[in-house]
């Protein structure tokens, strides 16, 4: 996998009088800019060559403007800020500006040729769902003929080469640097996760979706937003950005859709519920519904009902809300022209996202676990819930998590209570602790768990190591809220950690055996 981002053959430079152009500017001082060339935009000094365009943002944790002269010294030819620096030399351009992050993706606009308005952007978002939903998307137009491209939570992936990325939604000139890079690799779409924090701080100003989707909306980040209410304006911007040409789909089923779907024509409106016998305030332009005819561990029999058609597939996705992903996967796929039986077809083949309900089995003492991503008390109730529906009477629901640190602390004894009441018995440990007290973040997550079965194992690994000894033939295992994360943050270092290779020793390599002893 490739990390960062790496120089684009298409072009070598281009006058930052082309870029100017695009920009809102309120003073310009310095050297002459007219005929200066641009070779590459960087937000941090560090990441400043020769030729650079820097832009100083005003962050949560640093000011940018703070490091102006240090990225003209590494070669930067011009500077773009919302504060002229006292001694602004001749040595480059200075641009002021109301709003460097609004600045940045216009300039990302103009230097990548407008990558973004080349291609057929879906932008995905929601409190959870996000990332499988979004996978669907990708891997549906991919099999129906229509090259895309996916961005999303810590990955890139460009036909068959995997670029890794630090954020959900990067940095609004690295999207567009990723959107030119789709375009030469000949992707006609790219589908992308879109984070509150992404629409909330300009990343994606200025892009016109053809698709958005709305999975839906549970407590989370509200260390950033404050309020649910902020939280909700924040996602509604993604239908703000809608083509007039496109088309959004909504899960009606969550309380949270009509304001999504609030600015959006009706005719544009894609709905999409798993229960269509109940009245909705929704007036859709179209509407898919889904019922699961059976289900096991392994697999659910789903009957799609399109607005033309119904088709019946088996997906090895567990759980009513990926039911409701693959629904929404497939009205997006629907509203790109894709006829309903090229759907069915495709989502019928094997389906994987790592750390999403992934399952590791022990065939051999008939042991199941899963690792999932759920690190919200929406996420945690319907991963227990879903595998509490399917296991056996006599079986138990054993479940492993935590609370990362430095995050929103509302939802820690939430989650635990949510732990208690859906497992039989819950190892409380360690997710990401970060600058915060291990320790401390279990008290707060033990306050939800009062009489309840439980364990307080400070260390994750042998949290998990505990729960796979004492599970029973038949039991089901849940370690939850790291899904897909190969590291562990404590102290504020991240150390490789992950959750699937320390259950596929546990588990196929027999490393503990469940002890002999009757359930409780």
């Amino acid at each position: 996998m490739t990390s960062g981002f790496y120089p684009l053959p298409f072009q070598e430079s281009l006058r930052l009088s082309e870029i100017v152009r695009e920009l809102d500017v309120l003073e310009i001082a310095g050297a002459e800019y007219a005929e200066r060339m641009i070779v590459s935009l960087a937000v941090d000094s560090r990441e400043v060559s020769s030729g650079s365009l820097f832009v100083a943002i005003r962050g949560f944790a640093s000011d940018g403007h703070g490091y102006i002269s240090e990225a003209v010294r590494r070669g930067a030819v011009a500077v773009i800020c919302e504060a002229l620096p006292e001694d602004n030399g001749t040595e480059a351009v200075y641009i002021r500006v109301a709003d460097s992050r609004r600045a940045l993706a216009a300039a990302a606009r103009a230097f990548y040729r407008n990558a973004s308005g080349q291609i057929l952007l879906i932008g995905v978002t929601g409190t959870n769902g996000k990332t499988t939903t979004a996978r669907l998307i990708a891997d549906m137009l991919n099999s129906c003929g229509i090259p895309a491209g996916y961005i999303g939570t810590n990955l890139c992936r460009i036909g068959d080469r995997d670029i890794f990325l630090e954020r959900t939604t990067p940095e609004a000139h690295e999207l567009q640097a990723l959107f030119r890079c789709m375009l030469d690799a000949g992707c006609q779409a790219a589908v992308m996760e879109v984070s509150s924090h992404a629409l909330v701080l300009d990343r994606v100003r200025g892009l016109r979706f053809r698709g958005a989707v709305f999975t839906n909306l549970s407590m989370e980040h509200l260390d950033f937003h404050q309020t649910m209410e902020g939280y909700a304006e924040a996602k509604q911007i993604l239908f703000d950005q809608l083509d007039p040409e496109g088309f959004a789909v909504f899960n009606i089923d969550d309380p949270y859709a009509l304001q999504m779907a609030s600015r959006v024509p009706e005719d544009k409106r894609l709905c999409c519920t798993l229960k269509p016998e109940k009245t909705s305030a929704f007036r859709c332009g179209r509407s898919f519904s889904a019922t699961v005819s059976s289900r096991t561990l392994g697999s659910s029999f789903v009957e799609l009902h399109f607005p033309e058609a119904l088709h019946t597939v088996q997906t090895d996705l567990p759980g009513m809300y990926n039911v409701m992903n693959l629904l929404e996967a497939a009205a997006a796929v629907s509203g790109m022209g894709i006829m309903p039986e090229e759907v069915a077809a495709v989502l019928g083949k094997p389906f994987r996202v790592e750390g999403r309900m992934e399952r590791i089995w022990d065939i051999e003492k008939s042991r199941c676990a899963f690792v999932d991503y759920a690190h919200t008390p929406d996420a945690l109730e319907k991963a227990l819930s879903a595998l509490g529906e399917l296991k056996s009477l006599d079986a138990r629901l054993v479940v492993v998590f935590g609370c990362g640190g430095n995050r929103d602390r509302l939802k820690r004894p939430e989650m635990g209570r949510i732990a208690g009441e859906k497992a039989d018995f819950v190892f409380l440990t360690s997710d990401n602790p970060r600058n915060e007290s291990p320790e401390l973040i279990l008290d707060e997550i033990e306050s939800g768990l009062e009489g309840k079965n439980y364990r307080r194992i400070t260390g994750r690994e042998e949290a998990i190591r505990e729960a796979v000894a004492a599970l029973l033939p038949g039991d089901i295992l849940l370690v939850a809220g790291k899904g897909h994360e190969t590291y562990q943050e404590i102290g504020g270092i991240k150390h490789f950690f992950s959750d699937q290779e320390i259950l596929r020793e546990c588990l196929q390599k027999g490393s503990f055996t469940a002890p002999e002893k009757e359930r409780s």
